[in-house]
This record gives C-alpha cells, structure tokens and sequence, in this order.
C-alpha cells in the first residue's frame, strides 16, 4: 500500500524551518505542528520571529503552535495572541498543567470564543471525553492522542486510537490525531484506526521511500549495509 492510498494526513512535527518547507515541497504533507521540547532542539530563540517566519514558509496549510505558560490566566493570552497569526492556526493546550490541574474549562473558553485549539498531550479516554464535551459546536479542533508514548509505557494504543475516532467522528467537532509516531509503521495503524492525522518527523519522514521495498531487498541492503560498515573498520577477525 501506497501512502497515497491512505485517508490519514501526514503533518510534519517539527521546528527546523528547513526541513518545514521540504515536507510542504514533497507534496506528501499536509500541515504543521511545533512544541516547545522541538523548538528548543531546534536552538529557536524568539517564538514570535519563529511562528512568524513558518506560516510564511508553509502558507496555506494548518499548522500548530503550543502555549509556553503554566497558569490558565496567562495561557489564554497566549493563546489569543497565537490565535491571531493566522486562519491556519491551532492553539495547542495541554489537557493539564504541570500541576494536574486540568485545562479544560480554558478550553470551553477559548472554544467558545472561536480559536481552533489542538488539545495535547492526551493519554485516556476519559480526557478525550471531556474535551469534546465542552468545544463549540460546528467548530475545527484537534485532539492530540500520545500514542507512541503510551506504547512506550507497555501499553497497546490502538483500542484507545479506534474508540477514540469514533467519539471524534460523532462529535464532529474535532479531528483526532495519533502523536508521538515512532516508525513508518504508525502512519499504517493510525489509518486503520480511523484517525484524521498523524504527525511525523523529520527523520521517520526520510524513511518513506522505503515503502514498497520487499523484505527480501530490505534484507539484501542491510547486509549490504554490514559489508560496508565492515570495509570502513578496516581489522579483521582472522
């Protein structure tokens, strides 16, 4: 199966304006998402010049940006700032503060008063639940499901992704998102789960031409790929 194929859209998740635009150039992806854990990776020094200079580099297509403070009163200014950049903005708010505190009569609010949010950092059904209770009906939202980290906890997330499609499909008011992708892999199940999105980086994205290779060449280039590393040490056993 082809990606093409898939009703699933590929978002980059990232916050290198290079490889942003790559991902717009291929064709392949559909839309943004930044957190603050990637912009700092990426050595970014002003939020505002950053998101700025990315809704010019990726004009047209949805892109989110994270709220940076703890406290709800400070988050909703954030949030109507970011909210303010452009048509194609999703605010991101988590589902708790760092106090577990949770933020979803924030995110009542900032529905109500017409800001697209992308809730993240979602781990359970039951926040699922109480997110789409509160958003604005007939609105556009995000529901973030951490799915390769629930996966690194031990736990399954593809009854958790299904269940959830479901509840956001019925809602209608919001497009679920598998988050966290760790392989190629993901964007399949996140297919067969029946979710909107995933979102993808940067070095899972340089690994989509290799779909449609057969196990059998697969197999071939890793030997291949051993021989080579072998040539390069440069010793041998014997």
């Amino acid at each position: 199966m082809k990606l093409s194929d898939l009703n699933v859209q590929v978002y980059a998740d990232g916050a290198v304006i290079d490889d942003m635009v790559k991902a717009k150039e291929s064709g392949i992806v559909k839309g943004f998402t930044t957190n603050p854990s990637l912009m700092k990776k990426a050595g970014v020094k002003d939020y505002m010049s950053f998101a700025k200079e990315a809704l010019e580099k990726v004009k047209g297509l949805p892109i989110s940006f994270e709220v940076f403070s703890d406290d709800f009163e400070t988050m909703e200014k954030e949030a109507k700032k970011i909210s303010s950049l452009g048509e194609n903005v999703f605010v991101k708010i988590p589902i708790t503060n760092t106090k577990g505190e949770s933020s979803v009569p924030l995110i009542k609010q900032l529905s109500n008063e017409g800001i697209k949010v992308n809730v993240t950092a979602v781990f359970t059904l039951e926040q699922v639940k109480d997110v789409l209770a509160v958003l604005k009906p007939g609105s556009t939202n995000i529901v973030s499901i951490f799915a390769g980290r629930l996966a690194d906890i031990g736990i399954d997330p593809i009854p958790l992704m299904k269940e959830a499609a479901k509840l956001c499909h019925e809602s209608g008011n919001a497009w679920l998102l598998w988050a966290s992708c760790r392989e190629v892999i993901n964007v399949f199940q996140a297919d067969e789960c029946d979710c909107d999105i995933i979102t993808v980086t940067a070095p899972v994205i340089a690994k989509f031409p290799l779909i449609g290779t057969t196990p059998e060449e697969r197999s071939l280039q890793t030997v291949q790929g051993f021989n080579k590393d072998v040539k390069a040490l440069g010793f041998s056993i014997l």
